[in-house]
């Protein structure tokens, strides 16, 4: 779905085996950059639409694999636009829905 937070637009999708993936979370599913771990979702942020600013600043500002695995759980969204997995609480305080996917 598409989103506005802090009036930008955002790709969002809330986290859940059921609901529909947008085509980006499908192909990150099939190169593995997502996967689950029981009701679990790890993500790899630097695979998934790769930004050289954030994989520069996990780089240099994080221990090696801290933040570029985040995990995420049913009902959380996944806001790649911004790198970040957002709880659906501050989601619908801060995220404006613009499109259902």
């Amino acid at each position: 779905m598409k989103a506005l937070y802090k009036g930008r637009l955002s790709d969002v999708w809330e986290i859940s085996k059921t609901n529909a993936q947008p085509v980006w979370v499908q192909q990150a599913f099939k190169e593995n950059y997502l996967r689950w771990n029981d009701d679990k979702l790890a993500i790899s942020m630097s695979g998934i639409n790769p930004s050289v600013k954030f994989n520069l600043k996990i780089t240099l500002l994080s221990y090696p694999g801290y933040a570029s695995y985040p995990v995420g759980y049913i009902g959380d969204f996944l806001d790649i636009t911004n790198h970040s997995v957002v709880s659906k609480k501050r989601f619908h305080k801060d995220y404006q829905i613009i499109e259902e996917d």
